[in-house]
């Protein structure tokens, strides 16, 4: 060992500052303190950094919410008899509030602290759940399980996710409606023939062969019209689909849960349909389908802006990640990102690359409204499509009970979106039921014909995802066979509803409007085609209030005048109207009766004629 003082490292006489900063005693004083002053610095460093590493902050949920279908629980071992009838109606109060759904949140405490519990707790607390749920007659599903480890002197504990799903006594199954976009040759019907067939692509347009409705349809590739197709899931989340059932009518009895995708077409000149698909159907999210290999592009954007403004929850599918490599299909997800966080669009793009992400972002997608997941997928060899059935199976209903419960108490009112000819059924009416309850056998008014008029009929059968049904809710989408009703009596965009209801029709309506893009200036005189709910129909504008002329950008209130016959519209309805470039949004905000249109003063909204 080495002598400081020998090795000249140190001088004894003139301390660590050399010859000139002192001599003697003054210079040995200095170099004590200093010495002490740093080695104290760096113990308060090193305890700091030590008390971080030690005390890791403990991870929160949300506090839990009163309503909703979400109830944390910290254990749930060996309950009292008592103790174990409240917690089932606990049970049954979730159930009701997500619609027949609940997630039960193990190990977590009220105010979202995530304590966990050990593997003995947690296996009893899972059987007293199942029993739990089997006393009210519904399934649970493990979602998945997290180990807690903030603090190294305890044990690794754990949190359970636990799926509740029971369908409601009134109803035959859940059902949620899915709009499908994308431009066109994204991949959207081979998808959906991949989901609801189960069974893979060959790479050649196969799997979307039996969703197509016309032969230009098979022979292009390209969807014109929409469509629809079913996926379900029973109540333990396994996927029911046409790979294990011949029938509509088989899938929907074994299914607890239902997905009803509505098919849009992607090329820009079938756009009316798309919106009018969008408006009419009442679709709860929408599926944006974005090919991988040719990123954004043709209709993506426009699409994407359809559904911002009708304020429909939107996620992101990237198909054909077969055919990019690796680096093109990042370069595509972060393009959307980068769209997604713009200023017009505010949200927060989520990238699913497992199960856990799948729950998490299933869960956040409907309580945040900013939150926008992302898969990454191949249609032919199957990659990741697993993902996106668990996000599908755990996604709960937006409407809560109390809104459903509310509408309907309403009278009864069916938007008529579609209308056929059945043989030996007769025309046939489809569209989705906004308010009230429909029965087999009831009464009810259609219209406005072209004077305005309604005309009575009576509904015979009822059918939904193209099995029977004999009582229909707000907000259920189905088609009623209306027997020997004439059918050219009919059109899309009428209305059924109960008689007692006094249904406003207009000629002319003024409503509150942005004009998102215009090539030159808006003005009186303009005509477009305006969609509001299942209501497509050109309109003038026939007075700006308060302004002779708009520019992109800009709001004001509009007053519109249909040109071929008057509607049925509801106060405070989003509107969305286009012509060619242009484009707006808006709400209904003042309905003018008929006595004051000019060209239409003999209409009589009660009048009603007997059919």
């Amino acid at each position: 060992m080495v002598d400081l003082a020998e090795s000249g490292a140190v001088s004894p006489g003139h301390g660590r500052h050399g010859p000139g900063s002192g001599s003697g005693n003054n210079g040995k004083k200095t170099s004590k303190k200093s010495r002490t002053r740093r080695g104290k610095r760096g113990r308060r460093r090193r305890n700091k950094k030590n008390n971080r590493n030690n005390k890791t902050p403990p991870p929160y949920l949300p506090p839990e919410a009163e309503e909703g279908n979400i109830e944390y629980k910290l254990k749930l071992v060996n309950p009292t008899q008592y103790r174990f009838e409240h917690l089932a109606t606990q049970l049954k109060w979730r159930l009701q509030e997500g619609r027949g759904e609940a997630v039960y949140q193990i190990g977590v405490e009220d105010n979202g602290l995530l304590v966990g519990l050990t593997e003995p707790d947690m296996k009893a607390s899972l059987k007293t759940l199942k029993r739990m749920a089997e006393k009210v007659g519904a399934d649970i599903t493990l979602l998945r399980e997290r180990e807690i480890d903030y603090d190294s002197d305890r044990n690794t504990r754990k949190i359970a996710e636990v799926l509740v799903r029971k369908v409601p006594d009134d109803q035959q199954f859940l059902d949620l409606r899915v709009a499908v976009l994308g431009n066109v040759d994204s991949g959207k019907s081979t998808l959906l023939g991949v989901l609801t067939q189960g069974e893979l692509d060959n790479g050649r347009g196969r799997a979307r062969l039996n969703l197509f409705r016309h032969l230009h349809e098979i022979q292009t590739g390209r969807t014109s019209s929409i469509s629809f197709e079913i996926l379900g899931f029973n109540s333990r989340g396994e996927v029911v689909n046409y790979s294990e059932s011949r029938t509509a009518e088989e899938i929907c009895e074994s299914s607890s849960k239902m997905i009803t995708f509505i098919d849009l077409a992607g090329h820009h000149k079938y756009l009316k349909t798309t919106i009018f698909g969008l408006t009419s159907y009442c679709p709860d999210f929408a599926m944006l389908v974005v090919s991988a290999n040719t990123g954004i592009a043709g209709t993506t954007r426009e699409h994407l802006g359809l559904a911002m403004a009708l304020k429909v929850p939107i996620f992101i599918v990237v198909s054909k990640v077969d055919l990019c490599f690796r680096g093109t299909v990042e370069r595509t997800v972060r393009q959307l990102e980068r769209v997604l966080k713009q200023p017009g669009c505010n949200k927060v793009p989520m990238v699913v690359s497992n199960p856990d992400d799948a729950v998490t972002a299933a869960q956040q997608f409907t309580q945040s409204a900013c939150i926008t997941p992302i898969f990454t997928l191949s249609s032919v060899s199957g990659e990741s499509l697993d993902l996106l059935k668990v996000f599908l199976n755990i996604l709960p209903p937006l409407s809560n009970s109390k809104e459903q419960e509310e509408l309907m108490q309403q009278l009864t009112e069916f938007q008529v979106d579609e209308i056929y000819s059945v043989p030996d059924v007769g025309t046939v009416v489809g569209g989705t039921l906004y308010s009230g309850v429909c029965r087999e056998g009831e009464r009810l008014v259609v219209g406005p014909t072209d004077e305005g008029r309604f005309l009575r009929l009576k509904v015979g059968s009822i059918q939904r995802n193209r099995s029977a049904c004999r009582v229909l809710r707000a907000g259920q989408a189905a088609t009623l066979a209306l027997g020997n009703f004439d059918r050219s009596l009919l059109r899309k965009g009428m209305v059924m509803v109960s008689p007692k209801m006094n249904p406003t029709i207009c000629c002319q309506f003024e409503a509150a409007i942005v004009l998102l893009f215009h090539a030159k200036t808006f003005r009186r005189g303009f005509q477009v085609t305006v969609h509001v709910g299942n209501v497509r129909q050109t309109a003038t504008v026939e007075c700006l209030h308060g302004k002779d002329e708009l520019r992109t950008g800009e709001r004001a209130v509009v007053r519109f005048r249909f040109i071929k016959h008057p509607e049925y519209l509801r106060l405070g309805a989003k509107l969305l109207f286009r012509e060619g470039v242009t484009k707006g949004i808006g709400h209904v905000a003042r309905l003018l009766p008929p006595s004051q249109n000019q060209d239409q003063n003999q209409i009589h909204d009660q009048n009603l004629q007997e059919h």
